[in-house]
Formats: C-alpha cells, sequence, structure tokens
C-alpha cells in the first residue's frame, strides 16, 4: 500500500499496532530527544510515537510530533508497500542478472524499472493541502506576527543535545534546481532555524555536507547572477524521505525516483511559484539564499557521536512559511547509532548490494559500518583474478578496487577502508564485524598493507581530521594465508608504561590500553615512547593491533564502542 501523506502513513503504522500515542505535554527542549532515545534503543526498533501535546519554551502547541516512524525493518517496509525490504531489493537482482549495469545510474534506471520508474514523472496541480495555510514572513515585523498562525519559531522542532545552538530541522526535504537544465534535487541537510545570529522566522542556516548535489546548484546560480532559490519540506509521502537519502547519481530525478516508490506520481503546485511546492507535505519553507552573507550556524549533537562545531554556512532568508490544517512534523533524533536512520543504512544496501558486483568490477560485497557513523569505515570483499596461476596472494587487484570504491559517490567520504580478497574465504560474511576484523588480522602485513592518502576532502561533519572538510584516508588491503593466530587473553607477564594501564581485550586480535590524554599535535611521542619500549618478542606483539584510549573499559564493551572510538573518533 502507497502512502501518499504522512498522516495517512501514521494511520496504516497504529492500525499495524507499530505506534504509540504520548498525550501528556513533553519538552521540544531535550525531552522528546530522551523519550524516543530510548525507545530507538529497544529490540527491533522499538514502535513510532506521537506526541501529542508537545510544549515550546513551556508553551504547549497543536501540533503533534511523530518520530521513529522508520525505524523497524518492517516499518520501512512499510514505506515501500511491500511486505519486507527484500522484495524490492529481489526485484532488482533479477533484473541486474538479465542486463548487467555498467555505471551507477544504469543500477538506479534498473531499479527503477522495478518499481514504475517510467511512470513516476512528478505532475504538476494548481494546490494542495500544504498551501492550507499561508503566512507571508518578508513584509512582517515578526513582533506582531498573528500567533494563530504557526511560524517558524511556533512549530515543534526540537532541540535534541543540551550543547545545541538552537533547534533545528532533523528530517527535511530540500529541493533546489539546476539553473541550466531545471533538473531538481531532493536533499536532507540540517536546517537551523533558532539561535547564534539568524534573526528570528526570517532567517535560517542551511548546512550542506561536502559531495552534495545542492553545491552543484549553487554554484552555477553564483556564477550566473540569479537568485538561488530553495524550497523545504517537512512530511508528506515516507517515500519522499527515502528519496531524499538515498545516494542517487547526478541527473537523475529524486522527486520522479520518490514517485516510483510510491507507486504514485508526486505532485507539485506550481500555480504562480517560481520553484514549486510538493502539494502533499505537512509543511513548506520557501525562500532565496543571500548571496552575500553566510553565518556561523551550529555547534549541533550529530550521527557521529559529537558536536560538530560552528562553522559559517549559507544563509536562507525566508519568504513564506505553508503547511497544512492537519499537519503533523516528523522528526528524528540525531547522535551516535543506533538511531532510526540506522533503517535507512540498511535498506541502502540491501538495494544496492545485489549491483556492487556489476559496478564495480572485482568487488563482491561493500559494507558502510553503521556503528561508525557510515562515513568512517567501510569493508569490502574483492577478489584476486590477475594471477590465478600463482599458489599465495598479495593484495594486488585489491588495491585497484580500492580506488573504485573510494571514487564512488559517498564512499569517497570513507577515512578506513579495509578490503580483502573472497579467495580466502568463501563463506566470509561481510556484515559479521568481528568476524571480518578476525579475517584480516589474521593476514595483515603492516610493512605491506598500509596504503595512506592525505590532504584529503572528509565529511563535513567530521571532526577528527586537520580542519574542516581536511583530514586522511587509509587502505588496509590484506590477503592470503594466515600469519597468525590470534591471542585472545591479556598477556600475563605483560608490563606497561607509566601512564598506561588497565588492558583490555576487545575480540580476539585487538587489545585495548588505557593511555595518557593526547597533546594538541598530531603526533604523539609518549605513543611511539610506548611503541619503542618494547622488544620485538614481547608478549604484546603476539596482538596485531594495538589500540590506545582514554577508557580502555567502555571501549572494549563491545564492538561497537571499540568501532566508534578508533574508527569514527580519528584521523588515520
Amino acid at each position: 500500500m502507497a502512502h501518499e501523506s504522512f498522516r495517512e502513513f501514521l494511520n496504516t503504522l497504529e492500525a499495524a499496532g507499530e505506534l504509540r500515542r504520548i498525550k501528556q505535554p513533553v519538552a521540544t527542549e531535550l525531552e522528546i530527544t530522551e523519550i524516543a532515545d530510548r525507545e530507538m534503543k529497544k529490540p527491533n526498533g522499538g514502535q513510532a510515537l506521537v506526541f501529542e501535546q508537545p510544549t515550546i519554551d513551556g508553551k504547549p502547541t497543536d501540533i503533534p510530533l511523530a518520530i521513529n516512524t522508520y525505524g523497524s525493518e518492517k516499518r520501512m517496509a512499510m514505506t515501500l508497500g511491500r511486505e519486507s525490504v527484500e522484495d524490492a531489493a529481489t526485484e532488482l537482482n533479477k533484473l541486474v542478472k538479465a542486463k548487467p549495469p555498467t555505471s551507477l545510474s544504469d543500477t538506479f534506471n534498473l531499479l527503477g524499472t522495478a518499481i514504475g520508474l517510467r511512470h513516476a514523472k512528478p505532475k504538476r496541480v494548481n494546490s494542495g493541502p500544504c498551501k492550507d495555510v499561508i503566512k507571508r514572513l518578508d513584509d512582517t515585523d515578526p513582533s506582531t506576527l498573528n500567533p494563530q498562525l504557526s511560524t517558524l519559531l511556533n512549530f515543534p522542532i526540537q532541540q535534541c543535545w543540551p550543547e545545541d545552538a538552537g533547534r533545528f530541522i532533523t528530517l527535511p526535504c530540500v529541493v533546489t534546481h539546476d539553473p541550466d537544465t531545471g533538473e531538481r534535487n531532493l536533499g536532507m541537510y540540517r536546517i537551523q532555524i533558532s539561535g547564534n545570529e539568524y534573526e528570528p522566522n526570517r532567517q535560517i542556516g542551511l548546512h550542506y555536507q561536502i559531495h552534495r548535489s545542492i553545491g552543484v546548484h549553487h554554484q552555477k546560480a553564483l556564477e550566473l547572477g540569479q537568485p538561488f532559490r530553495v524550497n523545504i519540506f517537512v512530511g508528506g509521502s515516507p517515500a519522499m524521505i527515502l528519496a531524499a537519502v538515498m545516494p542517487l547519481p547526478e541527473g537523475m530525478s529524486d522527486l520522479t525516483f520518490a514517485g516510483a516508490l510510491q507507486n504514485r506520481r508526486i505532485s507539485m503546485a506550481c500555480a504562480g511559484l517560481p520553484l514549486p511546492v510538493y502539494a502533499e507535505a505537512d509543511f513548506c519553507i520557501t525562500g532565496t539564499i543571500d548571496p552575500d552573507r553566510l553565518l556561523p550556524e551550529g555547534p549541533f549533537g550529530d550521527h557521529l557521536g559529537y558536536y560538530s562545531l560552528a562553522h559559517e554556512f549559507p544563509v536562507l532568508n525566508v519568504e513564506k512559511v505553508y503547511h497544512r490544517r492537519d499537519a503533523i512534523w516528523p522528526f528524528t533524533v540525531v547522535g551516535r547509532p543506533p538511531q532510526e536512520d540506522t533503517s535507512f543504512g540498511e535498506i541502502i544496501h540491501e538495494i544496492t548490494g545485489p549491483v556492487i558486483p556489476a559496478v564495480l568490477p572485482g568487488v563482491r560485497a561493500v559494507h558502510a559500518v553503521d556503528a561508525a557513523g557510515v562515513h568512517p569505515l567501510l569493508l569490502a570483499i574483492g577478489s584476486e583474478r590477475y594471477t590465478p596461476y600463482e599458489t599465495h596472494h598479495r593484495p594486488q587487484e585489491l588495491l585497484t578496487q580500492a580506488s573504485a570504491i573510494l571514487g564512488q559517490g559517498q564512499l569517497s567520504l570513507a577515512k578506513y577502508l579495509l578490503i580483502t580478497s573472497d579467495q580466502d574465504n568463501r563463506d566470509l560474511n561481510i556484515q559479521d564485524i568481528e568476524q571480518f576484523f578476525m579475517h584480516i588480522l589474521r593476514r595483515v602485513d603492516w610493512r605491506r598493507d598500509l596504503h595512506f592518502q592525505t590532504q584529503c576532502s572528509i565529511d563535513t561533519l567530521d571532526y577528527s581530521g586537520t580542519g574542516l572538510n581536511q583530514g586522511s584516508k587509509v587502505v588496509i588491503a590484506a590477503s592470503g594465508p594466515a600469519q597468525r593466530e590470534l591471542p585472545e587473553e591479556v598477556p600475563q607477564d605483560l608490563t606497561l608504561p607509566d601512564g598506561f594501564h588497565t588492558p583490555r581485550v576487545c575480540f580476539p586480535g585487538v587489545l585495548i590500553i588505557a593511555g595518557p590524554l593526547s597533546g594538541s599535535t598530531a603526533r604523539d611521542r609518549r605513543v611511539e615512547e610506548f611503541a619503542s619500549g618494547f622488544h620485538v618478542e614481547a608478549s604484546l606483539n603476539t596482538f596485531p593491533l594495538v589500540i590506545i584510549v582514554d577508557d580502555s573499559e567502555f571501549a572494549s564493551r563491545q564492538a561497537a564502542n571499540f568501532i566508534w572510538v578508533t574508527f569514527t573518533r580519528s584521523n588515520p
């Protein structure tokens, strides 16, 4: 069953027992986040929640909030109108076998064929429910705004974390258009609506990350000296959210893809508007980017599990705000995984997984690890096909495949890529993090298998590097016969230098040790002194991977902690 509106989707969830309503007043500042965060971390993703009486600064609002609507595999399948997510992947896999794609564009064209992309072009309409209530902001003194008409600061937008600079929209669908071709792009970026230097109700911050198509459109508008118009939609069909996060190739219409997902064309209200408004959205904010002004945006707690700092980003001068009379505000909590957006990563893996071998020759599978925040850590299984006559392989073609992976769209934001050959273990499960690491650690030769790239672009939200968007990458390519057995216990004769203590084994082959706080420079002499203090035959050296952290008990408690501390919070 396809869902054209967000309320219709919530009704379906409620009928299926997947939704719970909270009738008591709950604060949008921190309190809703705490309740929702606990729910999302329950087995199987918990239930979707609707807060019927959210409060802003202690004052009630009559607009309900909904969260965790996408937070389980079952609910994600319901957004597609299918029994399971695997159904869509199965349809695509059949087409891939019949007509192997040669690019990501071919891949999503095939996916479109599987779900009806040919019939999903957006349709133009004169109006729609989103325009039930219209408030023009560019000619009104904010202090005289009618409180009965919702404005930006009346919307129940939450503050997630204590050090956040204000409130921001966590599930926006941001639409821009290419000034040359008119092609529209749908993306999801952080939208700050209060705090810092923004003029209330008139200015909002638009934080878009590197490698996003909105940047291409913005650049063209600046070069042409044209106003850069932006529409921000909240709510509507759940298919719009999925299309906004799906890594579609440039030039493929996200709105058409959304229509295919919901099996019904997306209605765009065009009458008298320079940029069409999504007719079924619950809310819409329209405006233009100020060509001469940047303002500090942030800090905000983010999906990497720490605060992204304040930086200057584009400013949207708000012109109009639209919303439905029966509007519901969808939101999510942005924080260290697992969160609701874990389900988005899983469905992207499920849909794109079958086509990886066709798009990247020789690559069998790629896994963007959610526990690391998706972008920091990639695992991959490739193959060595160049020298089938050799008895013992060393990484050769794997390095070519690693370069191809790091050249693909958002995969290029990875900091750590661990890749191995399928010839070494045909049954290796790339989803089993512990098994995969143990496979690598049995084979890795640190003199041969580290391949660094420095002075690279990294994720805008990643603060482990040398500056905004600046950092490094490393490929660890390990294949061939096992070189060692992996120790499972802390050696009884292990003696640590002063300042280093509490050794813990996370899983076989990984020893985690608490050490002194690192200095501000990239090169920490204390770690060098630690390493040089052990003889080559020392029991410490039976571990192929030793991690120095500030809290070894936390980092070793579970694999997710090890991954987050080691790979998310570091610069290779």
